[in-house]
């Protein structure tokens, strides 16, 4: 296997119990399959100990990198921090809660070369019944006003192309991240192939995805995408019928 360049970040709050063992497996397994690689923590705000975890890794690891934020920002800002923040050819990340393992990057490698984005997918979800209810409706809902038919939006095990991230204009701070993203790529033409992948049982930490402050953050930044891509496409039809 032709080894690659790849730079794979971690958006993490709070998971000081987590990401020391995440950053342990990550730091083992990359240099099978990159020849050139980074690894970027992207703290957004936590409160414990994350951050002088990251920093141990990091004065033992050159590959290692820690970039933080002062105040909780959201996770579609961490999300967004890390792409900016990536340097190589490729981009994955995961969250650094443990409930993927790293080294299935393996069952999307294979993929790279013909899609733009290889996405992962939750063959059996590890959720709690509130959040896998809460996921499936805002599925339906993006596939209902987007028409975007993907098994699992929110599926956080996905690799992409750089250049196919550094086209698009995300804006999304909340959990629509993954949709956001998806939805702009898709839009552009870009081609999207999807893997089953693992999902685990959170060990350690507080899951936020449920915090009614996320779902109504989430919901406001879909119906705002909807009404700029509508926009956009009054815009596009105006330009056609007046040349």
């Amino acid at each position: 296997m032709t080894k690659i360049s790849l730079s794979v970040f971690f958006p993490c709050y709070n998971e000081e119990k987590n990401i020391g063992k995440l950053l342990e497996k990550t730091i083992r397994f990359l240099p099978t399959i990159a020849d050139d690689y980074e690894i970027i923590v992207v703290d957004d705000g936590s409160k414990d100990s994350t951050p002088e975890v990251v920093q141990s890794f990091a004065k033992k690891h050159s590959q290692v990198r820690l970039v933080r934020h002062e105040t909780n920002k959201g996770y579609g800002a961490a999300v967004r921090t890390g792409f900016e923040s990536a340097q190589k050819e490729y981009i994955f990340f995961t969250d650094g809660d443990n409930q993927f393992d790293i080294t299935e990057i393996t069952k999307l490698l294979p993929y790279i070369k013909d899609y733009d984005i290889v996405a992962g997918y939750r063959l059996k979800r590890r959720d709690n019944f509130i959040r896998k209810i809460n996921e499936f409706c805002f599925n339906r809902l993006v596939r209902f006003l987007f028409g975007l038919k993907i098994k699992d939006l929110n599926c956080a095990f996905k690799i992409y192309k750089k250049e196919v991230i550094k086209s698009l204009k995300l804006r999304s701070n909340w959990g629509f991240i993954n949709s956001e993203l998806l939805i702009r790529a898709r839009k552009r033409g870009y081609t999207i192939k999807e893997v089953g992948v693992t999902h685990y049982p959170r060990q350690w930490g507080t899951q936020t995805g449920a915090n009614p402050r996320v779902v109504f953050g989430s919901l406001y930044e879909l119906f705002r995408l909807r009404k700029e891509l509508k926009t956009e496409s009054i815009d596009e039809s105006i330009k056609i019928t007046n040349p």
